[in-house]
């Protein structure tokens, strides 16, 4: 059997695109008919991209998005004003690099409005859409392995913050039910659903700066169990779940590890984990996977990335190779699907990598998932 090949989800987003969504975000004027009908054709393109490269497992790349997170407040009523910024705590250690990056245009800067008011569905056509576009795409190009990403609970509270509800949990309980049909909805569409949960690791060095670890551990144990509370009415084989530490290039010293929260990641109820493994600071926890195996639950499959997401070096197929072998001897070829440490467009209109070398580099993805053994 060859290793089957995917990706976080989100990916770069042409000029146009980006450029209506930031209309949008910043309330101007723009056609609403016209904006539908670019990002349904972007979708397309996005989608014959991923399958000219032989992406397996395929997205809408998230076109219609601002970002994976804040693209809520589109969609939800309850948002207004703005939450405080709260900088990762390994950046606040080196302000000069802090403000090199915010002088280059490398922050990403877009509204984060706080929670004022309870939480309720704008009833819009932003997820119809999205679905119709990403069904249409796959139909055309007859290929059907594709998934959807939608913000967790855990995540939304990382971002947007509260200052309606009473306290952390009522929130993210608001949240949560608010989600629900979110993710329902793309599900009963036949689509593979991925929950993106940077708050299960990024948070760690974001909110919760000032929480010991151990302490963050039951954090993201209170997430988690929200977030399947929200998953119950949906099969496991249908969930993915994506957790990173920040798709940003940093010194990352504040990174908690893989093994602390390795048990709050094995209790997820799907059967999809997608993590990072090739960037510096964490391209060594293979071994806590190797350390841990029995505590893996026989339905899990990784989905380890292999593809650094913030830099523009193309990693040979052999590494690539390399890297997805180290899982497969832990886990079997057969739980092993070969992915990315995070998105190649997690903001719109701002990324790290090049466009064209992004496609290069899923291209390496694919070439090296064909030479496992």
């Amino acid at each position: 059997m060859t290793i089957l090949t995917t990706h976080v989800g989100s990916l770069p987003r042409p000029k146009i695109v980006s450029e209506l969504l930031f209309k949008r975000e910043k309330e101007e004027e723009y056609n609403l008919q016209y904006f539908e009908e670019v990002i349904s054709k972007s979708v397309e393109e996005v989608v014959k991209k991923q399958l000219d490269v032989g992406v397996d497992i395929i997205s809408d790349g998230e076109m219609s998005k601002i970002s994976y997170a804040t693209y809520v407040k589109d969609r939800y009523n309850g948002f207004a004003g703005d939450s405080e910024r709260n900088p990762p705590q390994d950046l606040e250690k080196f302000p000069n690099y802090m403000k090199k990056i915010a002088d280059s245009g490398g922050t990403p800067t877009y509204s984060r409005p706080c929670c004022v008011a309870e939480i309720s569905s704008k009833k819009n056509n932003d997820l119809t859409n999205d679905i119709k576009n990403i069904l249409s795409a796959s139909k055309k190009f007859n290929h059907n392995k594709i998934f959807m990403n939608a913000a967790s609970p855990g995540v939304i509270s990382l971002f947007l913050s509260n200052s309606y509800y009473s306290n952390r949990n009522e929130y993210l309980d608001a949240i949560a039910s608010a989600m629900q049909d979110e993710y329902e909805t793309i599900v009963n569409s036949g689509i593979k659903l991925q929950l993106d949960c940077p708050d299960l690791a990024l948070s760690r060095h974001m909110t919760f700066k000032t929480e010991s670890d151990k302490d963050f551990v039951k954090i993201a144990y209170e997430n988690m169990e929200i977030l399947n509370q929200s998953l119950e009415n949906i099969p496991s084989q249908m969930l993915r779940l994506h957790v990173c530490w920040g798709n940003y290039e940093g010194p990352h010293i504040h990174d908690i590890s893989i093994e602390q929260i390795f048990d709050v990641l094995m209790s997820f109820k799907g059967n999809y984990l997608l993590f990072e493994s090739s960037n510096p600071r964490h391209q060594h926890e293979w071994e806590i996977f190797e350390k841990l195996k029995n505590k893996i639950p026989e339905n899990k499959i990784l989905i380890p990335g292999v593809l650094d997401t913030t830099s523009n070096f193309v990693e040979h197929s052999s590494l690539v190779r390399q890297r997805i072998e180290k899982f497969v001897n832990i886990v079997g070829k057969d739980r092993v699907i070969a992915g990315t440490d995070c998105g190649f467009g997690t903001f719109a209109g701002f990324g790290n990598v090049d466009p064209d070398i992004a496609y290069l580099k899923l291209q390496s993805l694919v070439e090296g998932a064909s030479r496992v053994k």
